[in-house]
């Protein structure tokens, strides 16, 4: 494993040789330490950036960086389990949720290989004008350097969201993971130097999220700042980036809600609802933690969901047959049964809320639900990020939407019923960018991500994702042989 950044297409120390550790979640145990960039070590890492760019990444095909990212998949495809069990170590998931998030980067570097290759016919496209003495072509060009933070629930899945597009467009990046999961990122690294990939296309820089994370949203060589992680922080980084005018993407929080009518089926109800709140612990920030269900059916439903709940297996991401493992870190194990404790004041407690009896070491939870939490309670309203689900119950269909819609954030919801008219009807009216129809949390490469209100700014995945790092110009040409004249009009 590396334990050195990535800078310019070279392994070096940080400036100022600081190290941190990095944690097993499963145990507490030591991994690994790594370096502990600060602002010198940011600086130049853009700098690289700033002149691989200029050198001819910037103004390469399509097909070529198409080519690259292929060999990037490839080299990743190579060594895919042994990722996933790092990815294990580092993050705490099971092992099937890992081998899962490391298939679908894969997958999605060679979907931006694709669509590298689609953007070369799209380069000056001819517009037509009402004019026809003027032609326009429009161009399609990369943003630049891009500066990218990520976060610790998906590490190299994540990784693979920003940095794919961004490559593909032409962009080149300084990618910083979280200083809780940094390994698959560094192993991103390896794998670009192993392809060859061009001097200082990609940087992987890992730090403190003061120490590395401020100095690269405030730098000002950087001209896209791509973060996805929690609120607070989006804001300090909307923020950096105001004083340069930087073009930006922020994939932040959710409080995601799941309409559940009377007519749905409850058997594949609650396999959805716990797919949708316990999945990677419920460290997604699309988790649909905000439960509605629909008062014929809620009782039915909750007795079903709470002996479902029950059974769950809780234990360390490589055991065999474990589907909860722990939490990331002993700071996100603190914050969420702080928050259930809160939420015992607030709301009745069904199940789970206790670190489990048998798993004395590492940062694991039970499964929890709650039920019935008042309107303004904050297990209600904010976002917990762990394996902790809230219900209540509606009357109509227009309770459900105004409730589902009574937040701060928009990043995704669910509705489940037998009549798809309804269905639809529901999910046109949720204010949110992703909306699932009698399921939660199918995500595809293809399909935009993002969210409304305070879950961001943006899209990112699909052709969405590939247009967040270019820019588009148009160029309008003169093509009459008569004078314009148009100061003897």
């Amino acid at each position: 494993m590396r334990d050195q950044l990535y800078i310019n297409g070279q392994w070096v120390r940080p400036d100022l040789g600081g190290y941190f550790d990095v944690l097993d979640p499963a145990s507490g145990d030591l991994i690994q330490r790594v370096p502990a960039a600060t602002e010198e070590d940011i600086d130049h890492a853009v700098h690289a950036a700033r002149q691989a760019f200029n050198r001819g990444w910037g103004q390469s095909s399509g097909a070529e960086r198409g080519g690259w990212l292929d060999a990037l998949a490839d080299e990743l495809e190579g060594r895919q389990d042994a990722l996933a069990v790092l990815e294990v170590r580092d993050n705490g998931k099971p092992l099937p949720e890992a081998q899962w998030d490391i298939a679908d980067a894969i997958g999605c570097f060679r979907y931006y290989a694709e669509l590298a290759r689609e953007l070369d016919a799209r380069q000056d496209e001819p517009l037509a004008l009402p004019d026809d003495r003027f032609s326009c072509r429009i161009r399609h060009e990369p943003v630049g350097v891009a500066g990218q933070i990520i976060p610790w629930n998906y590490p190299l899945l994540m990784a693979s969201w920003k940095v794919a597009p961004a490559l593909a467009a032409g962009a080149t990046c300084v990618l910083k993971p979280s200083e809780l999961t940094p390994l698959t990122a560094l192993e991103l690294a390896s794998a670009a130097e192993r392809i060859g990939l061009p001097s200082g296309v990609l940087n992987v820089v890992t730090g403190l999220g003061s120490e590395a994370g401020g100095p690269l949203s405030q730098h000002p060589g950087v001209d896209k700042l791509a973060f996805t992680g929690s609120v607070p922080t989006g804001a300090k980084i909307m923020s950096a980036a105001a004083a340069d005018i930087k073009n930006i993407s922020l994939e932040l929080g959710g409080k995601s809600a799941f309409i559940v009518f009377d007519d749905a089926d409850v058997e594949a109800a609650v396999e959805w609802i716990m797919f949708g709140i316990f999945w990677n612990q419920g460290q997604v920030c699309s988790a649909t933690s905000r439960l509605l269900v629909q008062e014929g059916i809620a009782q039915r439903l909750l007795e079903r969901l709470v002996d479902e709940t029950r059974r769950i297996s809780i234990g360390p991401g490589l055991e065999r047959g474990v589907l909860l493992g722990p939490l990331v870190s002993a700071g996100q194990h603190q914050k969420v049964l702080g928050m259930i404790e809160q939420g015992r004041q607030e709301a009745t407690l069904l199940t789970g809320g206790k670190r489990p009896a048998h798993l004395s070491h590492g940062y694991f939870v039970e499964p929890t639900v709650f039920a019935d939490p008042a309107d303004n309670s904050r297990i209600w309203r904010e976002e917990i990020f762990g394996p902790v689900l809230c219900v209540k119950r509606f009357k109509t269909e227009a309770d459900a939407l105004r409730m589902a819609n009574d937040s701060r954030f928009g990043l995704a919801a669910a509705v489940m019923s037998a009549d798809l008219d309804r269905a639809a009807r529901v999910a046109n009216g949720l204010r949110a960018g992703i909306v699932w129809v009698n399921c939660s949390q199918p995500t595809f490469t293809q399909a935009p991500w993002g969210g409304m209100k305070q879950s961001g700014i943006g899209r990112e995945l699909g052709r969405w994702g590939l247009e967040n790092y270019l820019e588009v110009k148009q160029v309008t040409e003169y093509r009459s042989t008569e004078p314009w004249g148009w100061y003897l009009k």
